[in-house]
């Protein structure tokens, strides 16, 4: 994708044919240009027609982001958010970590078409496609120190799972510590990244990738099985409504944080957790695992097993969770 790409492309939103000199015309830039930044968008999830005489035409209309739509959308509430809405970013969790350093407000959202370099936990890549995808990070700061954050991405998933429902999502579920499930696959992922002192203030900027509809080149990149929300069945979405809608649900779900910690959370989030009583299997940092019966999550957020009759707690770290064999 180059610097014409996103240009181009909102050009061709509402799905009519469009010249390639009418759009070099509007961008300012050669035909040539034009073709370029046109060609070879199959990765990124997008089938653009073009046809001698006609020009070009994306074969599904996208709605893209809009930073006035989705203020428009956040109503009243909107004074609570300084959004950013980029067509390009490395990572807007990097972003928005750099911003933090030089003392951005609680409320500042940076939302990006296109992420170059799109992290998960673990240091994992975060695959989406254009048009796709809502990629964002929400900085938000807090008077407690470090060890008040513990649980924080069990509380964000608690949050993104009532803005799901509240938009008419059905059968969502969370796994412990970071991701949001439909069907008993991935459908939402979370990356909390901190700048703490121990005994406090601190700021968490929070990290969401969440497939609205996945196109086939982008699904076959991701290393684990994946959904979106097309495939839940709550039919086409507009982008910009829903993210206002998690934006709101994650500033109420921070002031609540803030005032309870994870425990204030603890029962929904074990209420939603897919694997609770379930049997699963801990691989842990230094190669080795161990089995038991989900218990649920202790008032710091970490998952207590039942491991041969005694209950034991796992903080998230480097741990990935499976369901046992």
């Amino acid at each position: 994708m180059n610097r014409y790409t996103l240009p181009a492309l909102r050009l061709l939103s509402g799905g009519e044919f469009r010249s390639g000199e009418e759009i070099a015309r509007r961008l300012g830039v050669t035909r040539a240009s034009v073709s370029n930044a046109l060609k070879d968008l199959g990765e990124a999830g997008l089938k653009v027609f073009k046809v001698r005489g006609r020009g070009y035409r994306l074969a599904e209309p996208v709605a893209w982001l809009d930073r006035d739509q989705v203020l428009s959308a956040l109503g009243p509430k909107a004074r609570l958010f300084d959004l950013a809405v980029l067509d390009e970013t490395e990572s807007t969790n990097t972003l928005l970590m750099a911003e933090a350093g030089h003392g951005a407000a609680s409320g500042r959202v940076i939302v990006a078409e296109a992420q170059t370099h799109g992290r998960g936990r673990l240091g994992r890549p975060w695959h989406s496609g254009l048009g796709g995808a809502l990629t964002f990070s929400l900085l938000w700061r807090f008077d407690q120190g470090v060890g008040f954050l513990s649980g924080l991405s069990l509380a964000v998933g608690v949050a993104l799972t009532r803005a799901l429902e509240a938009q008419g999502v059905t059968g969502v579920a969370l796994k412990w510590p970071n991701d949001v499930l439909h069907d008993g696959k991935k459908l939402a992922g979370i990356l909390i990244e901190l700048q703490a002192d121990m005994l406090g203030p601190s700021v968490a900027v929070i990290g969401v990738g969440l497939n609205v509809k996945l196109a086939k080149p982008v699904r076959s990149r991701i290393d684990q099985a994946a959904t979106d929300l097309s495939s839940a069945g709550a039919g086409r979405w507009d982008r910009n409504t829903l993210l206002a809608a998690l934006l709101l649900a994650l500033a109420e779900a921070m002031q609540e944080f803030a005032a309870t910690g994870f425990n204030g959370f603890r029962k929904e989030w074990e209420s939603r957790h897919a694997y609770q009583g379930k049997r699963v299997r801990l691989e842990l940092p230094d190669g080795g695992s161990v089995e038991g019966v989900v218990k649920g999550a202790s008032a710091e957020g970490a998952l207590v097993l039942a491991v041969g009759g005694a209950e034991r707690k796992f903080l998230s770290g480097e741990i990935s969770l499976r369901a046992a064999r």
